[in-house]
């Protein structure tokens, strides 16, 4: 067979029946996947309106032109309405067979019936906007750290540009000796080429995004506390250990805080865990308004938190753990109508050392939140230099919620 417009024209009929029952049984594994779904019907739409198409002499033009042109809409459409699924957007019905209604009514003129470079112009231009809408899709939600979605948003944004300059091309160049028509044009098998790859790319390219997007989802749902939505303690350890690493090479004064929420049991025992899992919840929203965005923040487990501010002074620290103890005991004063009355302690340390031993800093904030709850819970005690042996010397400097606590290296 050598390479011409009819053959491309036999292959793309089995690769996009192959194509779209990939895509479906991917769906059929996942069907969270709607996206997908969405796609492979696109290819099955796309396999029927071809087939017509190959009956160009043999049956009447509203069907292998008309009703094969509305199909070929249809299916873009569904690329893009796949492309909208994937982002969390609505289908809109109206727009998915617009393009096709469209086709239907304007094809149905004496002026566009008369002008074959007229319907060329239409026709290109209805796939165009569809294709573009898709990549459009691609791009607003470019937020989405996933890598594959580039090349679908360069890919599809350049076919529809092709798709565009069709009928001036096929004009322009020249047709293939021995061959009449559109379908003797050299542009007309290029173009013809250039669709056969974009289908088997777009696939490949949609199946990625698929795929990057779910592996994407588990590393985050690893990493993520699910009901606070917060770091959990491995995610929380790893920042903070790569925060370390930063500091290193730039070494700022940084500040670890440990937090714990007093009577946390109790408030479960009086009031229920909804109730409690409500107040976690409250807590997480109080220390982000409470601290800068580029803090990190983390539950350790249970009701226990701990939170790493860099860059920051003392008296900073200090500010920042007290603007989270009174945030959070207004907030959980009244939680769903019950009188929670919720406090935290707080255990803080400070350090100017070049190197960070998280581990043992946490330790350290750890120590003074104990002697936060020994001297009477909802307050900030702070650890500081003074320490003999493994008996540790409480240095009273507190006013009425902010103390000192002897520790080992920190400063």
């Amino acid at each position: 067979m050598t390479l011409d417009v009819h053959t491309l024209f036999l292959v793309t009929i089995y690769v996009e029946g192959i194509l779209g029952l990939l895509l479906l049984f991917v769906w059929a594994q996942n069907m969270a996947l709607r996206a997908v779904c969405w796609w492979g019907f696109a290819h099955v739409t796309r396999l029927a309106s071809i087939a017509l198409f190959g009956l160009y002499g043999s049956s009447p033009d509203l069907i292998s032109i008309d009703l094969a042109n509305a199909l070929l809409f249809t299916a873009f459409a569904m690329t893009w309405t796949g492309a909208r699924v994937f982002d969390g957007r609505p289908v809109e019905p109206v727009y998915l067979v617009t393009g096709a209604v469209l086709w239907l009514l304007v094809c149905r003129l004496p002026v566009v019936t008369e002008n074959s470079d007229l319907r060329s112009l239409i026709i290109a231009g209805i796939i165009t906007s569809y294709v573009w809408l898709t990549a459009y899709e691609f791009w607003r939600g470019r937020s989405e750290a996933l890598v594959s979605r580039w090349p679908a948003i360069v890919m599809f944004f350049a076919h529809g540009a092709l798709f565009l300059l069709r009928t001036p091309m096929i004009a322009l160049l020249p047709s293939v000796s021995g061959s009449e028509g559109m379908y003797g044009s050299v542009w007309m098998t290029v173009l013809s080429f250039e669709a056969l790859l974009l289908t088997i790319s777009s696939a490949f390219l949609l199946l990625a995004m698929a795929k990057e997007r779910t592996e994407l989802r588990h590393r985050k749902a690893a990493m993520v506390d699910p009901l606070t939505g917060i770091a959990n303690r491995r995610s929380f350890l790893q920042d903070a250990s790569m925060l370390a690493k930063v500091h290193l090479a730039n070494p700022r004064p940084t500040a670890f805080l440990v937090i714990d929420l007093d009577r946390f049991k109790s408030i479960n025992d009086r009031f229920g865990h909804a109730v409690g899992d409500r107040v976690l919840e409250i807590f997480t929203e109080a220390a982000r308004k409470s601290m800068r965005g580029s803090d990190l923040v983390g539950r350790l487990g249970g009701e226990e938190f701990a939170a790493v501010l860099a860059d920051t002074s003392r008296e900073k620290a200090v500010a920042v753990a007290e603007r989270i103890r009174e945030t959070f005991a207004q907030m959980a004063q009244e939680v769903d109508g019950l009188p929670v009355c919720g406090t935290v302690s707080i255990g803080l340390v400070h350090c100017l050392e070049r190197a960070l031993d998280v581990t043992e800093l946490l330790a350290q904030a750890d120590h003074a939140l104990y002697y936060a709850k020994e001297r009477g819970r909802n307050r900030v005690e702070i650890a500081s230099l003074d320490m003999t042996g493994d008996r540790k010397k409480f240095e009273a400097t507190s006013t009425s919620s902010v103390g000192a606590i002897g520790t080992k290296s920190a400063a």
